[in-house]
């Protein structure tokens, strides 16, 4: 039975994971299907697509990260979340240079995972139409797009989360527990690089030779979105 909120595309081949995943999602209320494999994967994708999918990093006929790697290829733009055994900082960066927009540790915890999931399906509809603009900097809320001196900027959700945060408190030193709290709105349980790993790689799309250095590095204390 279809639910009432946004429709979920697991992508696992484990039947008691994929099970306990269903479960949870549609005691929520969610629409949730399953693709055992990449080719139903895709095909679900052409038929009928989903709001958010959630990756097993270890499909069988190839890595979550190269699924991921074809979808955005492809043109995929809902969040695409990877389902991970190891968390260290060569995964998290793995993971962004795929184009997956999070990862979750297996065994997942219930609720963190619908936290997560939740807050990639939050919608602007309640914002206006505005534009913020720092220097030459501009990111469209409405499109949810990212330009610098007419360069455009493709970014992740949580990229683009990260450097809307960035820029409605411009000039403002922020500390890495406003960013969390703020932008990712849950509780990383001492993950203390996420962050970095978000800023650095925001930084090599926002900022391009010979362009200037507008997100900046408070050693100690955060990041701040300021002139050079």
């Amino acid at each position: 039975m279809q639910g009432n909120l946004p429709h979920i595309l697991l992508v696992l081949d484990h039947p008691e994971l994929s099970q306990r995943l269903c479960g949870d999602f549609l005691a929520q209320g969610y629409d949730v299907s399953v693709a055992r494999k990449v080719e139903d994967a895709i095909a679900q994708l052409q038929s009928r697509p989903p709001a958010l999918i959630i990756i097993d990093q270890q499909i069988s006929e190839q890595s979550g990260l190269q699924l991921c790697r074809q979808l955005r290829a492809d043109g995929a733009t809902m969040p695409l979340l990877l389902l991970t055994t190891t968390d260290d900082l060569n995964d998290r960066i793995a993971c962004l240079e795929a184009g997956a927009d999070d990862y979750i540790l297996s065994p997942y915890q219930g609720e963190v995972l619908l936290q997560r999931v939740q807050l990639y399906l939050k919608t602007d509809s309640a914002l206006p139409e505005t534009i913020l603009s720092f220097q030459d900097l501009r990111l469209d809320l409405a499109t949810r797009s990212a330009q610098r001196g007419g360069r455009q900027i493709e970014l992740t959700m949580k990229e683009f989360e990260l450097l809307r945060y960035l820029m409605k408190h411009p000039r403002e030193i922020l500390t890495r527990e406003q960013i969390l709290d703020n932008v990712w709105g849950f509780d990383f349980r001492g993950e203390s690089n996420v962050i970095e790993v978000y800023i650095r790689y925001l930084r090599l799309k926002v900022q391009v030779a010979p362009e200037k250095r507008l997100i900046h590095t408070v050693r100690g204390v955060g990041y701040v979105l300021r002139e050079a």
